[in-house]
């Protein structure tokens, strides 16, 4: 009986005290993608979910900030990663894309950390989990957006869009010169 109840004791101790599920939608964007979590004090797995739908690709920028006033909401070992959901959220068949990224000092601000990234991403389902450790009363706030790269775009790539654009500019300056 002792056994079993240290057993019980040391999973619970190892497991994330706040574990937030947020879902920002379908192709989200700056204006929807916006999410936020207080993990508080204890150790945290907090997933933030999206579904890309159309493309074929997609460019997607995810953030976030933890802002600190008291040294005490620091987030220890705070980090980010991308998965694409293959089942349940956790369930061992997720794909990892990239990360863990650690969590850096926000460059023109004190008291501040921020972790992100960004990728190209076929459609499907997608979480972004942010872990780690908060103190006293942290929290975190921070967007994912994407928008859809069209195909003939994507595949003409850079110097493509750029000669594209200077076709443009010609056929419209000839335009106004006649």
């Amino acid at each position: 009986m002792k056994y079993l109840a240290a057993t019980a004791l040391t999973l619970a101790l190892s497991l994330p005290a706040h574990a937030a599920v947020i879902d920002v939608g379908v192709n989200p964007t700056s204006a929807t993608g916006t999410f936020n979590a207080a993990p508080g004090s204890g150790p945290f797995a907090d997933q933030v979910t999206f579904q890309l739908v159309g493309g074929p690709l997609f460019i997607t920028i995810a953030n976030a900030t933890n802002v600190y006033p008291n040294a005490t909401d620091f987030i220890t070992n705070w980090q980010a990663s991308v998965y694409q959901q293959v089942g349940a959220i956790g369930g061992g068949d997720d794909i990892l894309l990239f990360g863990p990224q650690a969590a850096t000092a926000c460059l023109l601000t004190p008291d501040c950390q921020q972790v992100g990234g960004s990728a190209l991403l076929n459609p499907g389902n997608y979480y972004a989990e942010f872990t780690g450790i908060g103190g006293g009363t942290s929290g975190y706030g921070g967007n994912i957006s994407t928008f859809a790269v069209p195909g003939p775009a994507l595949a003409t790539g850079l110097p493509g869009l750029l000669a594209l654009g200077g076709l443009f500019a010609l056929r419209r300056y000839r335009g106004r010169t006649a």
